[in-house]
């Protein structure tokens, strides 16, 4: 009987505590690990290799760091229907201090965009980046989307040239380090 109870209390307290923004909410647990290992990604480049680009059609690392800001600036904006702030635009030749600043502090916006984020908003009409209308549901997944191809591409690159991607298990010999 203890235990029936227990458990129709934490069932109720459970039910009590559901959110009414859970894909918001999704999105707002997910930005912490996306920047940190996004963030890591971005500096375990050495500065020399911020030119590199795995084909002559590929973006190269540097564009692919502005980039990222750009569409964490742009998406996160319109998840959390904020203004989209004025940033400077680096070009993909900057420095790479001023580009792994560039991508922190773009994930900062997210974080203070996401905070107004509301699921009651996502059927409201937006614009994409071409003018086109689209619910803000579609900047939502697009940004959950965007956060992943851009670590993948980001570890990619890092494996291109010979190094680790921030969530790669070390060998056991390199956790000695």
């Amino acid at each position: 009987m203890k235990t029936t109870l227990a458990v129709l209390i934490l069932s109720t307290t459970a039910f009590a505590q559901q959110s009414r923004n859970p894909v918001t909410d999704v999105l707002r647990d997910s930005l912490a690990a996306r920047q940190k290992n996004t963030v890591a990604a971005i500096e375990e480049m050495p500065a020399e290799k911020f030119g590199f680009k795995p084909t002559p059609e590929q973006m190269s690392f540097g564009h692919l760091a502005g980039h990222i800001v750009e569409g964490n600036y742009f998406f996160c904006a319109k998840v959390g229907d904020v203004p989209q702030p004025k940033f400077e635009e680096l070009p993909e030749t900057a420095a790479k201090d001023k580009l792994v600043a560039a991508v922190k502090a773009s994930f900062d916006f997210c974080g203070t965009a996401l905070a107004k984020a509301e699921d009651s908003k996502l059927s409201d009409p937006i614009q994409d980046f071409t003018g086109n209308q689209r619910p803000r549901a579609w900047a939502a997944l697009a940004l959950a989307g965007s956060w992943a191809d851009h670590y993948g591409a980001a570890a990619m690159y890092l494996r291109l040239n010979g190094l680790l991607p921030p969530t790669a298990p070390k060998k056991p010999e390199e956790n000695k380090k």
